[in-house]
């Protein structure tokens, strides 16, 4: 008896232990949560997150906050077995494998760098919208900048050459990376019909393109981009990072520059990346980020078209949806809002139900 005694205690203890073990051990997922709101006509720190120089600017009221998501997990921080569990579980929150985040090797200071480079593309690409919205003037170069290896495997780099400029595909003219983007799913798997500048000649060229896993097609290419504005523009998000805060700043510099409230004391929030001819683009997080503005009392939320197959049933009590494709539609939406015009937004094609 005595013998059994021990053994069951043994047993016990020992399943006790690993029991624990298995609550302090890492998870291998990352969590997704909703994060905070920036006003992106307001301030921070006593200092207004957007200032342009060299043109007339004007008081704002009301809000255009750009959303977030807090992203828990390794390499940042550790996520803990009972917290997976509770991510789970939690209607506003969402779990993904590690590796489909950040690949293998990835650093905590690689995901510090590669938000803050993306976060100040998004500035230059919200500034080139917003002035293309306002019809003031400014140049951009799109060019090749290196080759992805499937694109080499292609035979990509024997028809392009680093620093090629991109001025048209498909015979439409590209002014941002979600033009050609556009361009090259339109031509689903065929040859992308280019027209590039080369020194100082123009060159047609075609350009084999590829389909991946996702189901989008790819031509492989680097770019590089080389704005010239007219006016000076300078943002503080603190420690924001990211490409997905586009259309709201590109909302914003409107607002700033334009003598009439864009919208007239009304709070939205929003996201989207945004490209220099307007186009709005998808991105990750939506459903936490309608959620993150909710919690706030915003009432109106901005999101990429493409991204509202993703809110079916994950739209937050109390909040409207306006699927956007592009900054031009999104300043309608926000006027629409501002006039109380009921026969425009109910004329508008849902996103996102409850």
């Amino acid at each position: 008896m005595t013998l059994r005694r021990t053994a069951q205690l043994v047993t016990g203890t020992g399943a006790l232990l690993g029991g624990l073990a298995v609550l302090v051990l890492p998870s291998p997922y990352v969590i997704e949560s909703p994060g905070p709101l920036v006003n992106t006509i307001g301030e921070v720190q006593e200092w207004p997150v957007i200032s342009v120089d060299g043109a007339e600017t004007y008081e704002t009221e009301g809000s255009l906050s750009l959303t977030t998501v807090y992203v828990s997990g390794a390499p940042t921080s550790t996520v803990r077995v009972p917290t997976a569990v509770y991510a789970w579980v939690s209607p506003t929150s969402d779990m993904l494998p590690h590796e489909l985040v950040h690949p293998s090797g990835t650093t905590d200071e690689d995901i510090r760098q590669r938000n803050t480079q993306a976060m100040a593309a998004s500035y230059e690409l919200a500034l080139a919208a917003a002035l293309d919205y306002l019809g003031t003037d400014y140049t951009l170069k799109l060019s090749v900048l290196e080759f992805t290896d499937q694109a080499r495997e292609a035979g990509t780099d024997e028809i392009l050459a680093h620093g090629d400029q991109i001025l048209s595909a498909q015979g439409e003219e590209i002014t941002g990376i979600e033009g050609l983007r556009n361009a090259v799913n339109e031509a689903a798997g065929q040859p992308l019909e280019l027209t590039v500048a080369r020194g100082e000649d123009q060159i047609q060229l075609e350009v084999p393109t590829y389909q991946e896993a996702d189901g989008e097609y790819y031509v492989g290419l680097m770019l590089a981009s080389e704005f010239d504005f007219p006016v000076e523009l300078d943002i503080r998000v603190g420690e924001v990072g990211g490409p997905s805060a586009g259309l709201m700043f590109a909302l914003g510099i409107i607002d700033t520059l334009t003598e009439e409230s864009l919208t007239g004391g009304e709070d939205f929030a929003g996201t989207g990346t945004v490209d220099p001819d307007g186009t709005v683009g998808a991105i990750g997080g939506i459903a936490q980020k309608v959620v993150g503005a909710r919690e706030r009392g915003v009432e109106h939320f901005l999101a990429p078209r493409d991204n509202c197959d993703e809110l079916t049933g994950r739209t937050p009590d109390g909040l409207t949806v306006y699927g956007v494709e592009d900054v031009a539609e999104a300043v309608r939406i926000v006027e629409a809002v501002r006039d109380n015009d009921e026969d425009f937004l109910a004329g508008l094609e849902p996103c996102g139900t409850a």
